[in-house]
């Protein structure tokens, strides 16, 4: 078997300070979170993923959420600029780690912002949120990377909700999910199907038709394998209460490996 490989980072002192801009902020458990993380983390390891921790960010509130600062097509990284000022202090150690993994390594510049929450990739399209934390010239540079590699990019819009992931991710056979009324545009994917819970749109590939999800979605756990997927649950309520998913908490390296 080819070897999967996903960047990880423990959640620090902070998380409670982490931002929220579609929701009402609440209380934030930071010993149960940390409780949480281990067992995300010993979910993509009992499934044939070795875990890679960054090297944490005390200091960054919302630094669990490493997705949000590389985006990765094939083995080429592209180091975001996040939209929020206040996460641009999370990528030295990113940009550091897949650097040892043996990365290309390109970045994101100003004036241009990205996070990588608002990639989507299916294959290789890459669907990218111009929404509220990326910005026109943060996807033209994700175009100028990864279009020359053979990438084809597509902005969609991103109002809803934080990010594009936020909103959608994909099926093993590259059918889109999302609940609908939290989907800017559900025309612009080829194929869409809505699920019946918010954070049932967010899915983790992990492999043979397992999807790692949020305990929180279990009617479209349900829904999910009546079609013949194998959902793998996991509880991350303290993440949710800042807007995460399963998606941000790790950056999955399939591409490098096979």
């Amino acid at each position: 078997m080819p070897s999967k490989k996903a960047l990880i980072r423990r959640p620090g002192p902070r998380l409670a300070e982490g931002l929220v801009t579609h929701i009402a902020r609440e209380p934030v458990d930071v010993e149960l979170a940390g409780e949480q993380w281990e067992a995300y983390a010993e979910a993509l390891a009992a499934h044939g993923w070795e875990t890679v921790e960054v090297e944490p960010a005390d200091d960054c509130p919302d630094s669990v959420f490493v997705e949000d600062t590389v985006v990765m097509f094939r083995n080429v990284a592209l180091i975001t600029r996040p939209g929020a000022a206040s996460r641009r202090d999370e990528i030295s150690g990113v940009e550091q780690a897949v650097a040892r993994l043996g990365c290309s390594v390109n970045w994101v510049w100003e004036p241009g912002t990205l996070d990588g929450g608002d990639v989507l990739k299916i294959g290789d399209t890459l669907y990218v949120g111009r929404g509220g934390r990326t910005n026109a010239a943060g996807v033209q540079q994700l175009r100028q990377t990864f279009e020359p590699l053979g990438a084809r990019v597509v902005a969609v819009p991103v109002s809803k909700v934080l990010h594009l992931k936020s909103a959608v991710t994909a099926l093993p056979d590259g059918t889109v999910i999302g609940h609908e009324p939290m989907v800017d545009t559900p025309s612009l994917f080829p194929r869409f199907l809505n699920v019946p819970e918010e954070s049932g749109a967010h899915v983790v590939l992990l492999g043979g038709g397992k999807l790692l999800m949020a305990a929180s979605a279990p009617k479209t756990a349900e829904f999910l394998a009546d079609l013949g997927h194998e959902p793998v649950l996991v509880d991350i309520s303290e993440f949710e209460k800042l807007e995460g998913c399963v998606t941000c908490l790790s950056v999955r390296l399939r591409e490098l490996y096979g």
